[in-house]
């Protein structure tokens, strides 16, 4: 009989013990945040340890091959001048290649961004031009795309391919700019981990285009470890953990970053996480640990596929992301009864998840993390509220809360309340024991698949149809993928409007996960609240409620 997990110190015993070392050896105290030096030293530790596995190719990496390449790579990234705050993209699937270019950024304070593989030329350029890249990695089959839209802004990073294409610069060539250092004479840089961001994380608000966190290294050792706090084995709280979305999600980055420190092994798949791979993972390689979107599982869930996979290898399986109805907690339990199933709040800006699952209520989050303070905030009078089971926005406030929205000073000063508390745009309340209840989303964002989409987005390109005096875009529910769009047009008189041309509009200047699945609607009038602002409620009424084309 295996004992309940409960929260414990054992992950601050095992984190201040690798820390004090790191510290002993560099003289530094606040090394302690210094993710890069972090992963550096738990490589040395055990080189035998096989960290990551391609389960598209069942390539598989040790610890000592990692620590080879990115001290080369770190080193090629000094050749070529490449110094603490620079900024490098990543896009590209999950093979053994993308975490290299990844752990010697954060040895040098170069700064990591993961970008969506799927985006179009014009939100390439948005994202090229917010972060201004030195060093764009992707795949051969997108480097046309990105040298347009580095054209486009003339700027001029270097595009570096993993794999090999026609005059292109391919990543072994790269490497080969690095030099022969010996991995014991390789000094990563000090720099400040307060201060030093380590990743930019792609997000959406309400007020315009896709945002980017500006996480620290401070940011992610003082919160990401926590997920991990009810464990009480360390190192190798799990086994192996399956890695079900792409780089550019937390969700992500919290297992590329964890699994060399904590030391388990991570299954990643350089292949689409459909339906049928997500099968032959779990069936071929036993994971341990996931974390699913709510979509995901349904979609896994589906009867007559379900029995198709065996998932009960699974210890922890955790469901964040949007909304979990517990009823799909209790239908997985059904199937795989020895796996512990929590419903997970978190957020790029947070840098990990809020709560933990020391026997949550049924339905909620968790319980309050011991690396965060919490209110519950009446969004009118803008007062706390005390008393149990009344709904309020939650504010958050710790050292894992993201530095910035990176070089957007008003998003950044609109989401930090006095004395820096974070405003999470999400209604919550608590019980009288401190479970914490999701209720709703008070930003307009729309998850389709995993993939976060901004009505404004949609609007402003809406907009660009002469044909349309105004749109207003809302999400229809979809039990397996989550929000689909719909466009609730009001024509330009005169106009002869049809629900092809602003399907084609978007479909022209936006990726394809932030189509209008959910049709388009033509309306007499977008409705207004009292404050002439849309009236978000009564128009997702109108979209379930009106015919879609």
């Amino acid at each position: 009989m295996s004992l309940k997990r409960m929260t414990n110190d054992s992950l601050h015993w095992y984190m201040g013990e690798l820390t004090s070392r790191i510290i002993a050896e560099s003289g530094i105290p606040s090394d302690r945040h210094h993710i890069g030096k972090m992963i550096l030293r738990s490589l040395k530790d055990d080189p035998d340890f096989v960290v990551q596995i391609d389960g598209a190719t069942d390539e598989s990496e040790t610890s000592d091959s990692i620590l080879q390449r990115t001290v080369r790579c770190a080193q090629a990234f000094r050749n070529m001048g490449l110094v603490t705050g620079d900024v490098i993209v990543l896009m590209a699937p999950n093979h053994v290649d993308v975490a290299i270019p990844l752990y010697a950024a954060l040895y040098l304070g170069i700064i990591v961004a993961a970008v969506d593989r799927t985006l179009t030329i014009q939100e390439l350029q948005h994202t090229f031009e917010l972060s201004q890249p030195r060093i764009i990695f992707c795949q051969s089959e997108k480097a046309p795309d990105i040298q347009v839209a580095l054209n486009n802004l003339n700027a001029n990073s270097r595009i570096v391919t993993f794999d090999k294409g026609d005059y292109l610069f391919s990543f072994e060539e790269f490497m080969e700019n690095g030099d022969d250092t010996a991995v014991e004479d390789f000094k990563p840089e000090d720099f400040d981990p307060e201060e030093t961001i380590a990743f930019l994380i792609a997000t959406s608000g309400t007020t315009g285009l896709p945002k980017a966190a500006a996480v620290t290294h401070k940011n992610l050792s003082s919160s990401t470890p926590y997920v991990w706090i009810r464990h009480n084995q360390f190192p190798a709280p799990t086994r192996l953990a399956l890695i079900g979305s792409p780089l550019q999600w937390l969700t992500a980055i919290i297992n590329f970053v964890m699994s060399p420190i904590l030391r388990y092994s991570r299954l990643q798949t350089s292949a689409a996480m459909t339906q049928e791979h997500a099968y032959h993972l779990i069936n071929t390689y036993k994971p341990t640990f996931t974390i699913f979107s709510p979509t995901m599982m349904t979609t896994l869930m589906k009867p007559g596929d379900r029995d198709q996979c065996d998932f009960t290898s699974l210890e922890l399986l955790l469901l964040g992301g949007s909304a979990v109805p517990q009823d799909l907690i209790d239908e997985f339990k059904m199937l795989s009864p020895d796996t512990e199933v929590l419903n997970v709040y978190g957020m790029s800006e947070l840098s990990s998840v809020a709560f933990q699952g020391d026997n949550p209520a049924p339905g909620s989050c968790g319980k309050p993390l011991g690396c965060f303070q919490y209110r519950i905030i009446n969004v009118e009078t803008l007062e706390d509220i005390y008393e149990p089971n009344v709904p309020g926005e939650l504010w958050l406030k710790g050292p894992g809360i993201f530095k910035e929205y990176y070089k957007n000073p008003a998003a950044t000063d609109e989401t930090f309340a006095e004395d820096r508390w974070f405003k999470t745009g999400d209604t919550f309340y608590r019980d009288e024991n401190w479970n914490f209840f999701f209720v709703e989303r008070i930003k307009l964002l729309l998850k389709y698949n995993s993939n976060q989409i901004s009505p404004v987005e949609l609007e402003a390109v809406i907009r660009q149809h002469p044909g349309v005096l105004d749109v207003a875009v809302t999400g229809v529910p979809d039990p397996e993928c989550g929000d689909l769009p719909v466009a609730c047009v009001v024509p330009r008189p005169g106009y002869e409007l049809t629900a092809d041309e602003i399907k084609d509009i978007v479909r022209d200047n936006l990726s394809d996960a932030k189509q209008l699945r959910g049709g388009v609607i033509f309306v007499d009038a977008i409705p207004m609240t009292a404050s002439t602002k849309v009236h978000r409620r009564k128009l997702k009424q109108m979209a379930l409620e009106l015919p879609r084309e």
